[in-house]
């Protein structure tokens, strides 16, 4: 709707994830750095945190694609809700593997298992959402990460969730599968400086290569509201070139801004109005 108006040849600021848009913060470099690192030092467990809407997500379409350029099988558990024979189902479809019991499942997938780790070659299992895991479900998972050669990890498992998967593997009942965590990736919210060069970036990306959209205060105003998460500044900053459009102005003001932390009752508007 807006695109022409401003020039620009994509949406800068969809809420899909795409790695396309990546913003390559130091964090988020180190973030898919470790995870491939992981995968490819067959280290087995990794687990990646991070609050609500810090690109988690993306980065695991990163992965993916890395994947898939490198010819590696991987499964990916993107549905949490699910009870131990879902899970088996699940893997049986995303490996492409015969069976339908656990029994018959956990056969087949340790025979492609060793037949790739005897072609010198890895497989990768990606659980989503994992915080909200039930812990017999969590307990399967464990247990393939068991599944090991000399030369290391059958399976490379990356477990992906919210802060409250690290007090979840807190608990005494999960003891193991902390253990066996070799890696942690942790995604924080932006910094100030780090909110203005991501939508920088995202707009030059879509087509404006020197943004006057949003001047420099208004990115700092943008970065207080939102807490510098990704999610929450797309949202806002795809309100505010819609309101712009329809105002027939090429330039976002402070005034909008207010409009629009009203209309998506953010977190700071609440707390603005309780002061």
């Amino acid at each position: 709707m807006y695109k022409s108006f401003f020039g620009l040849t994509q949406n800068p600021f969809n809420l899909s994830p795409d790695p396309a848009f990546l913003y390559r913060s130091a964090q988020h470099e180190e973030a898919i750095a470790n995870l491939i690192y992981g995968v490819q030092s067959r280290k087995g467990f990794i687990a990646l945190t991070g609050e609500v809407g810090t690109g988690k997500t993306t980065m695991l379409q990163c992965l993916r694609d890395f994947l898939h350029a490198q010819n590696i099988p991987f499964g990916f558990l993107f549905n949490s809700q699910i009870t131990t024979e879902q899970f088996f189902e699940m893997v049986a479809y995303d490996f492409e593997i015969p069976g339908k019991s656990k029994t018959e499942v956990l056969f087949a997938l340790n025979e492609m298992l060793i037949e790739r780790a005897n072609q010198g070659q890895t497989t990768v299992l990606i659980v989503d959402e994992a915080h909200n895991l039930d812990w017999k479900v969590l307990e399967e998972v464990r247990l393939l990460g068991n599944l090991e050669n000399r030369r290391g990890k059958l399976m490379q498992i990356i477990i992906a969730g919210q802060p409250e998967l690290d007090k979840k593997l807190d608990a005494p009942e999960f003891r193991q599968l902390k253990q066996r965590i070799a890696l942690r990736c942790m995604l924080k919210p932006f910094e100030e400086s780090e909110t203005a060069n991501y939508i920088n970036s995202r707009l030059a990306h879509a087509g404006m290569s020197e943004q006057a959209v949003f001047p420099p205060a208004l990115l700092t105003e943008i970065h207080v509201r939102t807490e510098g998460i990704p999610r929450l500044i797309n949202c806002v900053c795809e309100n505010l070139l819609l309101t712009s459009f329809a105002m027939e102005s090429k330039t976002a003001t402070l005034e909008m801004l207010d409009e629009v932390s009203n209309d998506l009752r953010l977190e700071w508007q609440r707390e603005k109005a309780l002061a």
